[in-house]
């Protein structure tokens, strides 16, 4: 069963108190549009940042990973899907990642006239804990849920913020000296708001969310060696089935289903940006059998591996286009 977090697309300037106007979104559009002039991610002169464009809508999912971020939109619509979740963010709605998780996204808004723009934050955990324990002065709150990805509303402050932040990216003392400031701002308002509890857990060391972040690291890291379970749970400190729990509960999958993930992610990149052959990038990523290998691919990708990279080389697109 698919379960869809919605989210309203942006109108006119009646709007409550804290939505963003059309003028914040307007300026924000404006400024994303000149730091990504065409398609894709474009980094920006302080760590962490990007600005995103999307000139149509997606003919086919893009799968990537994501890393602890938000992503504040400023003209368009997206959607992602985390298993069988599906969460729709535009212009009055942000995505916030607490753990890295690899997804699935389409464009759902956009054209060459009214692209897809959005600004893209990742999170430092260091400072996340650092301003939690400045915001949350009596502790930090427990968190209902503990889904790794989330929607909250937008508001004017933080798209205006954004805005802030995009205007001291083109001079490189305003980057390296003010920036950090503003993030800071951005940063405390996320704290201060619904999306806050579960993004002050990417700053601490004693929750269950924490745990399996410890543990996607050390998937992330070893995808193509043979993984189990018992020994990944060790390593974070639980039993085998309060950890599989956990990590269900934040990843929306298995520790398994998460490694396959990883491994047929990785795999598709080496076919199209290494050349890689099919059985090479099979092997490469851990699978010892290239027809189960084949099977796992066709069953998240729609394609088997070879007419999959084909039409993608074909349509001109790479899995990590706006990641």
């Amino acid at each position: 069963m698919t379960t869809r977090v919605h989210a309203t697309s942006a109108g006119a300037d009646t709007t409550p108190r804290g939505v963003p106007t059309a003028q914040d979104l307007l300026s924000l559009a404006r400024l994303t549009e000149r730091f990504a002039p065409y398609h894709g991610s474009h980094p920006l002169r302080l760590p962490g940042t990007f600005a995103v464009r999307g000139n149509t809508t997606s003919s086919q999912l893009v799968h990537g990973v994501y890393r602890p971020s938000v992503c504040i939109v400023a003209q368009g619509a997206k959607r992602v899907f985390l298993g069988p979740e599906v969460f729709d963010y535009d212009e009055r709605k942000m995505l916030m990642f607490s753990v890295e998780l690899p997804v699935a996204s389409e464009i759902v808004r956009a054209s060459p006239g009214m692209p897809f723009l959005c600004v893209k934050i990742e999170f430092e955990p260091q400072r996340v804990a650092e301003l939690s324990r400045r915001v949350f002065t009596h502790g930090l709150p427990d968190v209902r849920e503990n889904r790794g990805v989330g929607v909250g509303d937008a508001t004017g402050e933080i798209v205006n913020a954004a805005t802030r932040l995009l205007s001291l990216m083109g001079d490189a003392r305003d980057a390296e000296l003010l920036a950090p400031l503003v993030m800071d701002e951005i940063l405390i308002r996320l704290l201060r708001g619904p999306l806050g509890p579960r993004l002050a857990q990417i700053g601490r060391e004693d929750t269950g969310a924490q745990r399996v972040t410890k543990a996607v690291d050390w998937v992330r890291a070893h995808f193509d060696r043979p993984m189990a379970v018992e020994t990944l749970a060790e390593l974070v400190h639980m039993s085998p089935s309060a950890f599989h729990g956990h990590f269900k509960a934040v990843t929306n999958m298995s520790p398994l289903q998460f490694q396959k993930a990883l491994r047929l992610r990785e795999a598709r990149r080496l076919m199209l940006t290494a050349n890689m052959d099919v059985a090479g990038a099979g092997r490469q990523v851990g699978y010892v059998s290239a027809s189960q290998f084949i099977r796992e691919y066709r069953r998240l990708f729609g394609n088997a591996p070879a007419r999959d990279v084909a039409l993608l080389r074909q349509q001109g697109e790479t899995q990590a286009d706006l990641n």
